[in-house]
């Protein structure tokens, strides 16, 4: 089984992972294998130079993030094309990883489970919920940015309760429940899943 987990920026979902992954849990994570893939991935690699120039990448074969950044920034649409050609290679990597590991399950992270096609290639999906006022803070100290630039980078994610509604758990990490007992009880949840199918 193929377990996705989201949930929107400043949620803790890298934290939820790492959870996941102390009880021998594999996680994929889409956003760093995205990054790598960019790079090693030759049909990938092809593609964003037949799409953005050569200039896309350096003599030593390394993207070119700000000369990309400033491609995408304002042009959603140049941005929507970007992320047609990471998001199948990231859902072709995932699916060859998944298909290496022995564990009674894998998880898959990612903050674009349902704005992209990710949701179609998992088995189950959890969300990781925050309350706003409390993902801003953490993104805020996190990153050093300003609460305008957290405000922008939200906007450009799904609203967080259709995305809670499309999901079929949900792990509260609001700083009033632990964390932890509720990811355990998830786990023996899948696993009980895992044994009965």
């Amino acid at each position: 089984m193929i377990i996705g987990l989201t949930g929107g920026i400043g949620s803790g979902k890298t934290t939820v992972a790492k959870i996941f992954e102390l009880l021998g849990i594999p996680v994929y994570y889409s956003d760093d294998r995205a990054k790598m893939l960019m790079t090693q991935d030759a049909q990938l690699v092809s593609e964003i130079k037949q799409h953005f120039g050569e200039a896309a990448y350096n003599a030593a074969g390394e993207l070119e993030r700000k000369y990309i950044a400033n491609i995408v920034f304002n042009d959603p649409g140049r941005l929507a094309l970007l992320n047609s050609l990471v998001h199948p290679a990231t859902i072709r990597d995932s699916m060859q990883w998944a298909s290496r590991q022995s564990s009674p399950y894998v998880m898959k992270e990612t903050a674009l489970m349902f704005e992209t096609e990710a949701f179609h290639h998992v088995d189950k999906v959890i969300y990781v919920y925050a309350q706003q006022a409390l993902r801003i803070q953490r993104v805020m100290k996190r990153d050093h940015v300003t609460r305008n630039e957290v405000f922008a980078r939200m906007h450009k994610q799904m609203d967080e309760a259709i995305k809670a509604k499309l999901s079929d758990y949900v792990i509260y990490n609001n700083e009033q429940q632990l964390v932890i007992p509720q990811v355990i009880a998830l786990h023996e949840e899948l696993l009980k899943l895992v044994n009965a199918s």
